[in-house]
C-alpha cells in the first residue's frame, strides 16, 4: 500500500485503514486507487475491518481533487467516475465481510463506504451526510448501495437534501448496525465471531444475501452446503459436541 491506505493482516482477520488524518481521510486519487486494491486483494482473509485514522472515518471528497476535476473535460471525469464506481463495487463484492468501524465524519463517499459495508458500527458522535447535490453533483456511484441499505423512503430524503444526520438516525435507518462508544473495538468483536464461522459458509452466505436467487437456486445452494466437507465436518461437530475444524485450527 501507499500512504493514503494500510492493511495489516493478524491472523484470519484483515485490517484495513484510511491513512489520511490530515485530510479527515478525503477521498483522492490515491487513495481510491490503494482502497481498491486493498479489496479487490483480501485472499483468504475470513473478515475486513475498515476504520479511519484521526478524527474522523472519511469526510468525503479532498478539496485539491475536487479542483483538479473542474479542469478536466467529458472523458477526464468519465474516468474518474469509473474509478470511484470500482471502488464501492469492490468493497460491495469483497468476498469476506467487511466491518466498518466509524467515528467523526462520514460524508459524501464516506458515508457510501459505510453503506456497502456489510456491518456499521457508529460512535455516538459521527455526523452522516449524502453532500453531493449540496455541490451540484450526484451521488451516482453510491446511489445503488445507498438504496440497499436505507431504503428508498428514507435514501429519498437524504440524497436530495444532503442535510446532516447523527448517529441515532444513521441506526434508525439502518445505514449502521450498532452504535458504540468504541467502534473500532465492537468492529473487532464481531469480526471475531465472523471468524468462528464455517469460511466458506460465511462468503455463500454474503453472495446469497447480495444475489438474492430463486427458490431452485437456494435449494441447489444448500444441498451443496450441507453435502461440502466444510458442512459434513460442521455437522458432525456439532452432533458430537465438539468444535468445528475451522474454529479449532491456528489463527
Amino acid at each position: 500500500m501507499g500512504n493514503a491506505v494500510s492493511t495489516e493482516r493478524s491472523g484470519r482477520i484483515l485490517r484495513i485503514a484510511l491513512t489520511r488524518p490530515d485530510r479527515r481521510n478525503a477521498f483522492d486519487a490515491a487513495m481510491i486507487d490503494e482502497l481498491t486494491a486493498a479489496f479487490e486483494g483480501v485472499g483468504d482473509a475470513r473478515a475486513v475491518v475498515l476504520a479511519g485514522e484521526g478524527p474522523s472515518f472519511s469526510a468525503g471528497a479532498d478539496l485539491d481533487w475536487m479542483r483538479a476535476g473542474v479542469e478536466l473535460d467529458r472523458d477526464g471525469n468519465l474516468a474518474e467516475g469509473r474509478r470511484l464506481a470500482r471502488l464501492f463495487a469492490a468493497v460491495d463484492g469483497c468476498p469476506a465481510p467487511v466491518v466498518a468501524a466509524v467515528h467523526g465524519h462520514a460524508i459524501g463517499g464516506g458515508a457510501g463506504l459505510v453503506a456497502c459495508a456489510d456491518i456499521a458500527v457508529a460512535a455516538p458522535g459521527t455526523a452522516f451526510a449524502f453532500s453531493e447535490v449540496r455541490i451540484g453533483l450526484l451521488p451516482a456511484t453510491i446511489s445503488p448501495y445507498v438504496l440497499a441499505r436505507i431504503g428508498e423512503t428514507a435514501a429519498r430524503r437524504y440524497l436530495l437534501t444532503a442535510e446532516r444526520f447523527d448517529a441515532a438516525e444513521a441506526l434508525r435507518i439502518g445505514l449502521v448496525a450498532a452504535l458504540a462508544d468504541d467502534p473500532a473495538a465492537e468492529a473487532e468483536r464481531l469480526a471475531g465471531l465472523i471468524d468462528g464461522n464455517g469460511p466458506e459458509a460465511v462468503r455463500a452466505t454474503k453472495r446469497l444475501i447480495r444475489e438474492r436467487p430463486g427458490h431452485d437456486e437456494l435449494a441447489r445452494l444448500i444441498a451443496e452446503a450441507r453435502s461440502s466437507d466444510e458442512g459434513q465436518a460442521g455437522l458432525r461437530a456439532f452432533l458430537e459436541g465438539d468444535e468445528p475444524p475451522w474454529r479449532s485450527a491456528p489463527s
